[in-house]
């Protein structure tokens, strides 16, 4: 585990390919959209930083739930990826079962205490 972290901490987001990016942020996003899917607090939240989860409490994410109208997310695809030296956004077009429009999904992975955690998250 020592090693792992190591390698996050050293690890310089420039210098990553988008491969090598989107296999850290696609489970990360999967795990996210399964936990809201569920409505599995504990597990969508799982990966943010501990400042998302201030700001994701069990009560704001109940609220949102509640006023889903668009559905459960169902399939994304990959547009884009934004490279900074301390963090990268990755963005996808995003479909839900309920709508037939199409919505951005955008998350931004910072490095934290030796992990890859998401510190925002964003649907629109």
């Amino acid at each position: 585990m020592a090693t792992l972290a190591l390698q996050v901490e050293n690890m310089n987001f420039d210098k990553l390919t988008d491969e090598q990016i989107l296999n850290i942020a696609n489970p990360l996003m999967d795990n996210l959209m399964e936990g809201s899917t569920e409505r599995n607090h504990q597990k969508h939240t799982r990966d943010f930083t501990d400042r998302l989860k201030a700001i994701v409490t069990e009560d704001n994410l109940l609220e949102q739930w509640k006023k889903n109208k668009i559905g459960e997310f169902s399939k994304r695809e990959f547009l884009s990826i934004i490279h900074k030296s301390d963090s990268i956004f990755i963005l996808w077009k995003q479909w839900f079962t309920n709508s037939h429009e199409e919505f951005l999904a955008e998350i931004c992975i910072i490095k934290q205490a030796g992990k890859l955690l998401v510190d925002h998250v964003w649907i629109r």
